[in-house]
């Protein structure tokens, strides 16, 4: 097979980066590990974080499609109690537009079909990369496997964009790449390790859904590692991990937790909730529901990529009984305000990432490898201790905006959470480039940030102007006879690009 360009990866990079290069006539082939793309909205069951501006401005013209079309959905095959124009389905506190993951995968669906009936676009479900053929510093092949029949097939491209989760394609080329932690004799970050530290990488997560349904029982079996979570307290915890109690992300200090409103603490239900029936007018008696994405469920005790196949496995069964004991707790053991134990109404919804355990279809990874880029964002680009004024550092270069707080949570290396204050900021071109490939781009969270500003770059609607600006670099490069570098490089060629992408809805300053 042949295209103009191959994307590795169809999560919310890809797909962005997919819609910016067919936009412009280019053939594409995507691929995708699962059935559904869309990446950590749908997959891996992890509803929009965003900043407080996203309604107005601060993404592109696409990603503000896409939210709209996310509401039209509702609008359109549900009866809406009041007005819908702002319409957050869940009235979940971590966004204005928390919703089912199966919403989002039928937009993204709908936002590629035009393309797919044409055969521009042509997505390749369970299928992965299995293999580079990079010599010097161009990717010449790229053969990909499908995880359901074994078949292997070769794919040339000019170009590629690899927008997996974890930077899948980054050691099957023999580039080079960073995980884990920075030395800060390396980066001048204020917050940098003494000592560099590649096995410090933030937990995964394997994200569940449930629907409370008071005064019935759906408590499910025992999981077969809820003796050994039920008692696990980790040194950088205050109290068990199955417990209300946490550590505050920003003073460390011990948080509790409630599981519903009106208990004392932070409640849990309401915070990633994606179903608030009473919005809603339906036939049927449908319960609230809301994803287990919470400091209870991060799994750190071991990483899922750059280690054996056994012990991936391994970690990734532990996730996901981390996750499925949390609940069974819930369901029996976890106290309630009225002095009771246990919510057995609970009930998991098996339905809603269509898999046989409830739990999502693919773990949510928050820090994947990254790029030795031709520029590394760091700390200082976006702390308020480095810049004056209300964004941080404006890159010549910038192809995008962004803004969220660093939030690293708990770590593989035993490292607890790191939450500081970072200003609304840009992203560079730089930063998607790697130093060691000419027509490699990275589309996803594997970009040149730092462990630490990965904690600000991975957001869903950065990595939707992440990929889409990788798009949209090729087919400029494509049109124009040129390379990544050299537009970069070349002021005239900068400037040019900047405006194609403004014309096409991408914002690249500010506005307030």
């Amino acid at each position: 097979m042949k295209a103009d360009l191959l994307i590795a990866g169809g999560g919310l990079g890809g797909c962005a980066a997919a819609m910016a290069a067919c936009s412009k006539g280019i053939k594409v082939i995507m691929t995708e590990e699962t059935d559904w793309i869309g990446g950590q909205v749908t997959s891996q069951g992890v509803p929009p974080d965003e900043h407080r501006w996203i309604e107005k401005f601060g993404c592109t013209k696409r990603y503000r499609d896409y939210r709209e079309k996310v509401r039209a959905t509702y609008l359109n095959t549900m009866q809406i109690k009041e007005n819908g124009e702002f319409l957050n389905p869940g009235n979940g506190l971590v966004s204005n537009i928390c919703h089912d993951p199966r919403v989002t995968l039928h937009v993204l669906n709908d936002m590629l079909l035009s393309y797919e009936l044409t055969g521009q676009l042509v997505i390749l479900r369970h299928t992965k990369v299995y293999s580079v053929q990079k010599e010097g510093s161009r990717v010449h092949k790229i053969t990909l496997t499908n995880e359901e029949t074994g078949v292997k097939e070769e794919i040339e491209a000019p170009f590629y964009i690899d927008a997996t989760e974890a930077g899948d394609l980054l050691p099957l080329a023999g580039m080079a790449y960073v995980t884990g932690a920075e030395a800060k004799s390396e980066t001048g970050e204020p917050h940098a390790l003494e000592t560099a530290d590649p096995s410090d990488i933030q937990a995964f997560t394997y994200v569940l859904g449930m629907e409370y349904r008071a005064g019935e029982d759906h408590t499910i079996p025992e999981p077969d590692m809820y003796s050994f979570w039920r008692t696990f307290h980790p040194d950088i915890w205050p109290d068990k991990l199955l417990s209300f109690h946490a550590p505050h992300p920003v003073t460390k200090e011990k948080r509790t937790y409630t599981l519903f409103k009106g208990g004392e603490g932070f409640p849990l239900w309401e915070y990633r909730r994606i179903f608030d029936r009473s919005q809603f007018d339906t036939p049927y008696h449908a319960g609230d529901v809301t994803l287990m994405n919470w400091p209870q469920n991060d799994y750190f005790l071991g990483n899922i990529y750059d280690v054996s196949e056994e012990d991936k496995k391994k970690n990734l069964y532990q996730g996901k009984q981390l996750s499925l004991s949390l609940l069974y707790w819930l369901q029996t053991e976890a106290p309630r305000p009225d002095g009771g134990k246990g919510y057995p109404g609970l009930m998991l919804r098996k339905d809603l990432f269509e898999t046989e355990d409830g739990l999502a279809k693919a773990a949510y990874i928050r820090e994947s490898r990254r790029i030795k880029a031709e520029y590394t964002i760091v700390e200082q680009d976006v702390s308020p201790d480095f810049n004056e004024g209300k964004t941080g550092k404006r890159y010549e270069d910038r192809v995008g905006v962004g803004s969220y707080s660093i939030d690293l949570h708990p770590s593989m290396a035993g490292k607890t959470y790191l939450d500081i204050k970072a200003l609304p900021f840009y992203i560079p071109l730089g930063a998607l480039i790697p130093k060691d490939a000419d027509n490699l781009l990275a589309g996803c969270k594997n970009i040149g940030s730092t462990h630490i500003t990965n904690g600000c770059y991975r957001l869903h609607p950065v990595e939707w102007n992440i990929g889409e600006a990788c798009g949209a670099l090729v087919a400029y490069c494509l049109k124009h006879q040129t390379k990544p570098k050299e537009v970069r490089e070349d002021r005239r060629l900068l400037k040019h690009f900047q405006q194609v992408l403004q014309e096409d809805g991408f914002e690249l300053e500010w506005r307030f």
